[in-house]
């Protein structure tokens, strides 16, 4: 069994996906404004649970809808205009998510806690994984497993 076997029991509610710090130079729609490898590789994956809410973790916007059209910015999760665990869940609240479950967070150690702050029982298949490119060949595995189911 992999550490992701789990997530084949269930077709999740909601899976947040990180933003990235690699963005398009121009104004688009969340969906297109990531392009660095891991938001990718994090959204091939969530793609492959089919979940039937996806929304990505901005460190500066908070909860975004894929088609939620913003800015470039230059803000790492942590900084001081980064968004709170308040301002999370008062997003949550007014799109009233809060209560879904299952829930399945893909992403680093500030990603994870700050989803956590909304959904404490939230699933992270990336737990344990040692650094970033062990997230990625997890990612990677997972989602070629899931293409087979």
């Amino acid at each position: 069994m992999t550490a992701n076997d789990h997530l084949d029991y269930f077709k999740p509610q909601l899976v947040v996906i990180p933003c990235g710090s690699r963005k398009l130079g121009v104004p688009a729609r969340s969906a297109d404004m990531y392009v660095g490898s891991y938001h990718r590789a994090c959204r091939k994956a969530a793609d492959a649970l089919q979940p039937d809410r996806l929304l990505i973790l901005s460190a500066r916007h908070g909860l975004l809808e894929l088609d939620d059209v913003i800015e470039p910015y230059d803000t790492p999760h942590g900084a001081a205009d980064a968004v709170t665990n308040q301002v999370l869940l008062e997003q949550a609240t007014v799109r009233d998510i809060v209560g879904l479950a299952p829930v399945v967070a893909l992403g680093g150690a500030r990603h994870i806690s700050l989803v956590r702050s909304v959904w404490p029982h939230v699933h992270n298949p990336l737990a344990g994984a040692r650094g970033m490119g062990e997230q990625m060949a997890r990612l990677a595995a997972w989602r070629k497993e899931r293409d087979h189911i």
